[in-house]
């Protein structure tokens, strides 16, 4: 009996999955697992000094004013990355949504996600290119256009990050809208034109409700690869422009100081993971205020 259970859950449940979770346990649960340890433990020559187990790396951390600034542009800049993204890419959502054929949605969908088949690195090389100083694209056309005189400082600032991260992130905003807007009840919105309601109240009163959980899905998924990411304000921001991925980095790998770059490694997780859950959790009280309101 026992063997007949054990079956059916290898067949039926988590047995198909089960590759993959070994997979990730190993490969990302515990060295993660590892590098958090550290966090809690000083370390000197590459050695774990016994004894050292404590919560003073953190406190330290916490109550460091640098760590709060960095945290700060870390957190601004993933949350206007992530409203760009939106403004963006609701309307090519919305616009596939309203297309009837089938090739020119197969079309849009192919420039939707033709950028992911280039690495994020080059396409934030190709915007070194662009913004770049007297010689950048975008300089160089406003100057022979004569709009300015002198070249815009764009490159090795916030708006160049913000930017980059707009562009390389778009696609996973506009998939989950794709999947929201296209999949809707449309006989909803029929009922809704036939009693009366412009097609924009319409839009507002119930396409918009509607599309709330690929709102907060992409949302989720643009606000966690901005906010924890590492090459775009590297290359784009310079070398003086500082987040917590690019802190974690200069830790662990330039100065060597393991266990701060533990603590800063755990605490942007630890962060990441509440903002995540916090946009899901608002995404979730929208969609039940719509369904409530009359």
């Amino acid at each position: 009996m026992s063997a007949g259970v054990a079956g059916v859950v290898l067949t039926r449940g988590i047995g198909p999955a089960l590759p993959a979770i070994v997979y990730l346990v190993v490969f990302l649960v515990l060295p993660l697992g590892f590098l958090f340890s550290f966090a809690f433990l000083s370390v000197e020559r590459g050695e774990v000094q016994a004894g050292s187990f404590s919560f003073l790396h953190f406190r330290e951390t916490l109550s460091d004013p640098l760590f709060w600034r960095v945290a700060w542009r870390s957190f601004w800049v993933g949350v206007v990355a992530t409203l760009l993204c939106l403004l963006l890419g609701y309307p090519v959502a919305y616009l596939y949504s309203e297309l009837r054929s089938p090739l020119a949605r197969q079309l849009l969908l192919v420039a939707v996600v033709a950028p992911l088949l280039t690495s994020a690195i080059v396409r934030t090389y190709a915007w070194l290119v662009i913004l770049g100083g007297r010689y950048g694209l975008i300089n160089s056309m406003l100057i022979d256009l004569g709009l300015i005189t002198r070249p815009l400082r764009i490159l090795n600032t916030d708006y160049a990050v913000i930017i980059g991260m707009t562009q390389v992130h778009l696609p996973f905003m506009i998939l989950p809208l794709i999947a929201a807007l296209a999949g809707r009840d449309r006989s909803l919105e029929d009922a809704s034109l036939a009693l009366g309601a412009s097609r924009v109240r319409t839009f507002w009163r119930v396409t918009l409700p509607l599309s709330i959980p690929g709102i907060a899905a992409g949302s989720a998924i643009v606000f966690a690869l901005s906010y924890t990411n590492f090459i775009v304000p590297q290359l784009l921001g310079g070398g003086n422009y500082a987040t917590l991925a690019l802190q974690v980095y200069e830790y662990i790998i330039v100065i060597l100081d393991w266990t701060e770059g533990a603590v800063r490694a755990t605490l942007l997780l630890v962060s990441c993971f509440f903002f995540v859950f916090l946009i899901t959790w608002a995404g979730n009280r929208a969609m039940r205020w719509t369904e409530a309101r009359p």
